[in-house]
């Protein structure tokens, strides 16, 4: 009997964090997708006569010796920071005899930057479901306890917050699936066009 008791014990004192970690998560959850939405607005004028123009203007920049003129080029097509930042580096490295190395370093720099972006979102479509239901199972005990006391007050309460937090997870992961479903393609287009623009640079072959 003791057993049962100290499980209940540790399962009654989870239930403030997991509440805590709820609304946490649904706050979190709501902030990525406004970032989403400003993401989405950098990318609109994406096109590959953008990048091709972009890359006009850097070679034409490269053939004045004007690196950072070349940089400037590419960075009109940088839709991030650290696609600027990758960009940069790579117009930097051009003079350099191992320059395909060091750019393909930087290019898995990028890649991982964009993943460890997308984690973000990732743990959170398993999160939150994990939070929904442990808030639903929790509350259960006590409900159940009331209803054995004939307490309706209690049970009614603990039941109104146990389908809630169901909700409110279920939501939390449905958000952060489709946000990393959305930031998978956006990132992997990026990655394309930083490889297309080295590639035509002659830096990768």
């Amino acid at each position: 009997m003791a057993i049962e008791e100290v499980i209940f014990d540790v399962s009654d004192a989870l239930r403030i964090p997991v509440l805590v970690l709820t609304l946490a998560a649904l706050a979190v959850v709501v902030i990525e997708a406004g970032a989403l939405f400003a993401e989405l607005a950098r990318r609109r004028g994406r096109s590959l006569a953008a990048l091709e123009l972009a890359l006009q203007n850097a070679r034409a920049a490269l053939a004045r010796g004007d690196h950072l003129g070349a940089q400037v080029a590419l960075g009109v097509v940088a839709r991030s920071s650290g696609m600027r930042e990758t960009l940069g580096g790579i117009i930097a490295d051009l003079p350099r005899p191992d320059r395909q190395d060091r750019v393909a370093k930087r290019l898995a720099e990028f890649d991982y930057a964009a993943m460890r972006r997308l984690e973000r979102t990732r743990m959170l479509v398993r999160f939150g479901p994990a939070l929904g239901l442990m808030g639903t199972l929790i509350p259960l005990s006590p409900a159940l306890a009331g209803l054995a006391a004939g307490d309706v007050a209690e049970l009614a309460e603990n039941l109104r917050v146990a389908f809630s937090v169901t909700v409110a997870g279920l939501l939390i992961g449905a958000v952060a699936f489709g946000i990393s479903l959305v930031r998978d393609r956006l990132y992997g287009q990026d990655y394309s066009d930083v490889e297309f623009l080295a590639s035509s640079l002659g830096v990768r072959r």
